[in-house]
């Protein structure tokens, strides 16, 4: 697809976006927000382990008021601006950090990590969903501490949004790299597809468990369409994406059945689609920006920043679709929008 053609689809979402940047004043839509994942939303928690998987660097955050803080983009994440949409005025800060204010929320994205624990270890060091889900029931037993009552607690926490981006990596990181990891010869796309599915679905009721009950899932995007995966397969690209879509198609039922069966559970699911182009100069075999390079000069005419993660200009209109559906296939149930008014 081309740039072009996918700004032309993004751009009602970035007018969206920009409305409601507008209207969203005052007191957050929700008292606290928490995010899972990897390096689409790793907002610094890999900058202090022994990873070749960081993005602490230039030209990294070139954009962003901070500068390089561990963001894979060059300015804000899919789930920093959905932060600024549900009203948040600062950044979730990232695990990592041991922040002292935890009550509005947490960051335990991890580049390079997967639904499988496992997945990305060729890079080093990475923390994976359940370590992820781990450090969250630290997060419930201090928020527990603070507010004096595992009641208390409890019914805030339900309250809260819930923002998983996982997958990706069991994929690129694991499944298509059959010199380090055996799992294409031991499965079909599908059996893969299948036993992921199972493993995440379990994951996500560790996290209902622990007390959230808004949660907004994304599904795998068509990581074959990214400039690293091109170059890697050249041609062969669309039997990436094809493996990784069987796994998506199976996130829709997978929170149907969760919703079914586990009471007051508000699980949602986000449709993702990728694009084609970096803005920086990449490491071969790494997708990563090399550091200190120069990206290009405007940032707003490429989808992606390095060989992986989208620029700020589609992470704002991606956010924008999945905060506020366009089309009943964007999200199901129900956007975040509606998720955290319920």
């Amino acid at each position: 697809m081309a740039f072009n053609d996918t700004l032309r689809i993004l751009l009602p979402f970035l007018f969206l976006t920009q409305c409601l940047q507008n209207f969203v004043r005052g007191e957050p839509q929700v008292p606290c927000y928490f995010i899972f994942g990897d390096s689409l939303v790793d907002s610094g928690n890999n900058n202090q382990l022994n990873t070749q998987a960081k993005a602490n660097y230039l030209p990294y955050g070139v954009d962003f008021p901070e500068g390089f803080t561990g963001r894979f983009t060059n300015n804000r994440t899919i789930t920093d601006i959905i932060g600024q949409l549900l009203g948040f005025e600062d950044f979730i800060p990232p695990f990592a950090n041991k922040m002292e204010d935890i009550i509005r929320g947490v960051n335990y994205a991890s580049a390079v990590s997967g639904i499988r624990d496992e997945t990305g270890k060729q890079q080093g060091d990475r923390i994976p969903l359940n370590e992820q889900l781990r450090n969250h029931l630290i997060t419930v037993l201090r928020i527990t501490k603070i507010m004096k009552s595992a009641s208390a607690a409890r019914q805030y926490l339900q309250k809260c949004i819930y923002v998983v981006i996982t997958g990706n990596n069991d994929y690129i990181n694991n499944y298509f790299v059959p010199d380090i990891y055996p799992t294409s010869r031991l499965y079909t796309p599908q059996q893969f597809a299948d036993g992921l599915a199972r493993q995440y679905s379990n994951q996500l009721k560790d996290l209902y468990f622990s007390g959230a009950r808004k949660v907004a899932i994304f599904g795998v995007g068509l990581i074959g369409l990214t400039p690293e995966i091109i170059g890697r397969f050249g041609a062969n690209y669309s039997m990436v994406n094809d493996a990784a879509q069987l796994f998506s198609n199976k996130l829709l039922p997978l929170v149907n059945d969760l919703n079914s069966h586990l009471t007051g559970a508000k699980f949602t699911y986000i449709n993702t689609t990728g694009i084609t182009d970096t803005c920086c100069p990449v490491v071969q075999d790494l997708g990563t920006c090399v550091p200190g390079s120069t990206p290009c000069t405007d940032r707003t005419q490429y989808a992606y920043f390095d060989g992986f993660h989208p620029t700020d200009v589609v992470n704002e209109g991606f956010a924008g679709r999945a905060y506020n559906e366009k089309l009943p296939s964007d999200a199901s149930p129900y956007d975040i929008s509606r998720l955290a008014r319920l």
